[in-house]
């Protein structure tokens, strides 16, 4: 207030709309001068990591070149036939899973539905949580049931700390296929981290649609 506001121009407030980073710095460029700064304040969130992307997945069947890796492509492209969603045969109980090769305290999951056809398909399907392989996955534990995604949107379902090293996506009680355009977990390790040797999952051949 004293002197030289006119170097930095007084107080304000700028959006920076959810830049990342680690460093903020200020900076005055092109010119020789002085920078005084009476204070700096800033509002933000922690960066979340989308820990599902360092997993292994596998799915009830395979169908066509919708492999389960799409799902954890990091695309949320919600177009199937661009190549960024996961399908199933129509499977009797068809499921979806992903494996954290560690147990996590998930603390949330969000699924992309798919938006050209279709997307009623996903309604009724269950998140399962845990450490069992049980049923392939689909006997952990539930955190949450999807009573219905709009098309081409995501939702994030609150799984408050459950435990567990895999994620499990399950339609059950029905024939029906099973699309995810994509998958994000959030949560922190929890636990030992697991052996080398993976999980038993299923494997496949790529195959033409």
């Amino acid at each position: 207030k004293d002197c030289c506001h006119n170097r930095i121009n007084g107080s304000k407030t700028f959006e920076c709309r959810g830049m990342e980073g680690l460093y903020v710095n200020i900076v005055i460029p092109g010119r020789e001068e002085f920078l005084t700064l009476c204070e700096v304040e800033l509002t933000g969130q922690p960066y979340v990591i989308n820990i599902a992307r360092g997993g292994k997945v596998a799915q009830s069947s395979p169908y066509g070149k919708a492999v389960p890796e799409r799902a954890i492509d990091g695309s949320r492209a919600s177009n199937w036939h661009l190549g960024s969603c996961t399908h199933t045969q129509k499977d009797k109980n068809p499921w979806w899973r992903l494996d954290l090769l560690r147990p996590y305290k998930v603390n949330t999951v969000t699924i992309t539905n798919r938006k050209d056809c279709c997307h009623k398909r996903l309604n009724g399907a269950e998140i399962r949580i845990g450490n069992s392989l049980e049923n392939n996955g689909n006997a952990n534990p539930r955190c949450a049931v999807i009573n219905s995604i709009s098309a081409g949107e995501s939702k994030t379902f609150e799984c408050r700390g459950m435990e567990g090293r895999f994620v499990n996506i399950v339609i059950p009680g029905r024939r029906e296929f099973l699309t995810l355009c994509e998958v994000e977990v959030t949560g922190q390790p929890y636990g030992k981290k697991a052996p080398k040797q993976l999980a038993p999952g299923i494997l496949y051949p790529h195959t033409k649609r």
